[in-house]
């Protein structure tokens, strides 16, 4: 956990800087929108989106929002680990189980950090079906519910190449981000990614590229590096 969340362990470190600096991008980004939900994916495994998610979730927190992080991924699901929390009572299980549909039953799954202001959702036991239960009515009415008792409400989703759950969730919320690994990442990969969340009617507010080497020419770009991870925003202009 120590490493995971160094927005919270180291605050004044330069990776929680850039972090700082993506909160503000997505405020600017989703100003507009009547949504205050955002969904993370991600090009490939291990392109870093449930750590960046996690970390961008403890920023708003920090600046006083009240703050819903929820680990759709009930496949392989990470948040529970990240933030050190059970996770036998989770969103399969609520999707599952759970006959009501309010706050009140919501309630119940949500889970406090050790970050003020900060609560998590868990993935929850692994179902055998979590396509289905993402593209469920429960599964709408429940990103509803959680905009209306959070200031911002992440989601933490599955890498697109690999399963369609981001795509089944990304009409649905105010934006969707797409991180994306420095020299790994395919820039056709990149356009299908963007254009396959469009045609389903989500919208994508930007690209984060994670893993960016840091030079001296590089730092007055606004690059930083810490602890060989790396992170840099990218507006989504023309893929």
């Amino acid at each position: 956990m120590q490493n995971e969340i160094i927005t919270f362990t180291s605050p004044k470190a330069s990776v929680s800087e850039i972090f700082r600096t993506l909160r503000t991008n997505v405020q600017f980004m989703t100003a507009n929108s009547e949504h205050n939900s955002i969904l993370f994916t991600s090009t490939q495994a291990g392109d870093g989106k449930s750590w960046i998610a996690a970390n961008l979730a403890i920023t708003f927190a920090q600046a006083g929002k009240k703050v819903i992080l929820v680990d759709t991924d009930m496949r392989r699901g990470r948040q529970h680990n990240v933030f050190e929390l059970p996770n036998n009572k989770g969103l399969s299980n609520y999707l599952i189980l759970s006959v009501k549909d309010s706050q009140e039953a919501l309630a119940e799954y949500i889970q406090p950090t050790l970050i003020d202001n900060l609560y998590v959702i868990t993935a929850g036991v692994v179902p055998p079906n979590p396509s289905e239960l993402l593209t469920s009515t429960k599964m709408v009415n429940l990103i509803k519910t959680l905009e209306q008792m959070a200031d911002i409400v992440i989601f933490d989703s599955t890498p697109s190449t690999m399963v369609t759950d981001a795509l089944a969730i990304s009409r649905y919320v105010g934006s969707t981000l797409i991180v994306a690994s420095h020299k790994k990442t395919k820039m056709e990969v990149l356009k299908q990614i963007k254009k396959n969340i469009e045609n389903v009617g989500g919208r994508v507010s930007g690209v984060i590229l994670n893993r960016v080497p840091l030079s001296k020419k590089e730092y007055g770009r606004s690059y930083y590096y810490e602890s060989s991870i790396v992170t840099s925003t990218v507006k989504p202009k023309k893929l």
